[in-house]
């Protein structure tokens, strides 16, 4: 378990799975300003707790849980198309990658590291933010909302993800920023590694095997094995 302070000594793995918001981009000021421009156009409070529980969950199941408070007659297509609406108004915060998002890609890349994106959000939505933050060509799968029936903290889109990559669970690292995710990532059997307020929130980063708040200072490498090959030493065959 994580412990403030500790020098951590490097874990290799084969796969490292990736949340995206909060954990690769930092969405969160724009997305609690969506949720709460959602709210707010309907004369429903939202407050800072309301919003801390959407974290990490797919807005399919947030809409569906507040729904009655939309009216009546109110569906969740429609609550979900007039968020889709929403998310395109200009004066929105903008999202940018998080502080050593890139360099620890590179280098677990370099490492002959698997990598993938497991997001709660939908896949039009995960497309457009990697491509717009130019990190899209690091990942050889991203599950969305749309891939799995049940959300985080169901460990299902980490166990696709795991499929779809050919790995175990066990020697994948799963990087994490919400609760939700954390707990996906542990039922799912994976190692986890809580980052960004999940670092710096005890509540949230005893879920985690590591924590760290700069992704570039991750200490994560890939298998000896991808080692060996990378640096071209090792036994001669």
């Amino acid at each position: 378990m994580y412990a403030q302070g500790d020098v951590d000594p490097p874990v290799a793995v084969r796969a490292a799975l990736f949340d995206l918001d909060g954990t690769l981009i930092d969405s969160e000021p724009r997305s609690r300003a969506l949720w709460r421009r959602l709210f707010t156009s309907h004369g429903i409070e939202c407050g800072e707790d309301m919003l801390d529980g959407f974290s990490g969950r797919r807005s399919r199941e947030v809409i569906e849980e507040h729904l009655a408070r939309f009216g009546r007659h109110a569906t969740a297509d429609q609550v979900r198309e007039e968020l889709t609406a929403l998310n395109g108004e200009p004066d929105l915060p903008p999202v940018r990658l998080v502080p050593g998002a890139e360099r620890l890609l590179e280098r677990l890349r370099r490492d002959e590291v698997a990598l993938a994106v497991v997001t709660s959000g939908g896949r039009r939505y995960a497309d457009d933010h990697l491509t717009r933050c130019g990190i899209a060509g690091h990942f050889t799968t991203v599950v969305s909302a749309e891939d799995v029936t049940h959300g985080k903290p169901d460990p299902e889109g980490y166990l696709l993800a795991c499929r779809r990559l050919g790995v175990a669970p066990g020697d994948a690292m799963v990087f994490e920023d919400s609760a939700a995710g954390l707990q996906a990532g542990r039922r799912a059997g994976a190692r986890c590694f809580a980052v960004g307020r999940a670092a710096r929130t005890p509540a949230l980063y005893r879920l985690a095997e590591r924590a760290v708040d700069d992704l570039a200072q991750a200490p994560v490498i890939g298998s000896a094995e991808a080692s060996r090959r990378r640096t071209g030493t090792g036994a001669a065959g």
